[in-house]
């Protein structure tokens, strides 16, 4: 195989699992909105390099407009929460001096109520799961709490393989010395069995006349 045509595959493979992983985020958003019989749900990524929350799935209001949309990482309640790594419930955001009404209202659909947790992976936080507009209850229970630590756990869960998954096509599509290296390792991983050996030997000598 040429190694544009293993790249090209290395690189497709990268692709296809980021798209499992964000089919996997849209079903967490889908299903917590169902169980909690909210308005909407949303899971923000952090993207640590530009010091935004992302918009990474959404359902319910706002789902045909706000994926990609981004929002400096201190913003509004989410930013509250991934900096202090708390979980939140809110029954009246409009007296909440947190709330960030006038982002709310750039995204067209303003909350009343909200329920949020960190996305937390290996003490990384990776970003924030909001549930919004459940119907009114008397108190929010324990069990709903843990309810939706188990969804923040699996959107966190999910958050890391599509880092993962990303950082994978970029190293593959990078011109650095790290990228020809991935691609060196690849090449070498797909050689038959009686190619392979002598290719590990050249790999070691290079190592040796590189190294310290």
């Amino acid at each position: 195989m040429a190694d544009e045509e293993l790249r090209d595959a290395v690189a497709a493979g990268a692709l296809a699992a980021e798209a499992g992983h964000r089919e996997l985020l849209q079903s967490i958003v889908e299903v917590a909105r169902a169980i909690f019989g909210a308005r909407a749900s949303s899971i923000f990524l952090l993207d640590a390099e530009a010091d935004e929350l992302v918009f990474e799935a959404v359902a319910g209001e706002g789902a045909a407009s706000l994926i990609g949309q981004r929002l400096p990482s201190s913003t509004g309640i989410a930013g509250w929460v991934l900096v202090t790594r708390q979980p939140l419930v809110l029954d009246d955001l409009e007296n909440d001096p947190r709330f960030a009404r006038d982002v709310a209202e750039s995204t067209g659909y303003v909350p009343k109520s909200l329920m949020a947790v960190p996305l937390l992976h290996d003490e990384e936080v990776l970003g924030v799961l909001q549930v919004l507009d459940r119907p009114q209850r008397e108190r929010f229970s324990l069990q709903e709490m843990e309810l939706l630590g188990l969804f923040g756990n699996q959107a966190a869960i999910a958050l890391d393989l599509l880092g993962r998954a990303r950082r994978a096509r970029a190293v593959v599509d990078d011109a650095s010395p790290l990228g020809v290296v991935a691609r060196l390792a690849a090449t070498l991983d797909a050689l038959p069995e009686d190619r392979r050996e002598p290719g590990l030997a050249l790999l070691a000598s290079l190592e040796r006349v590189l190294g310290p």
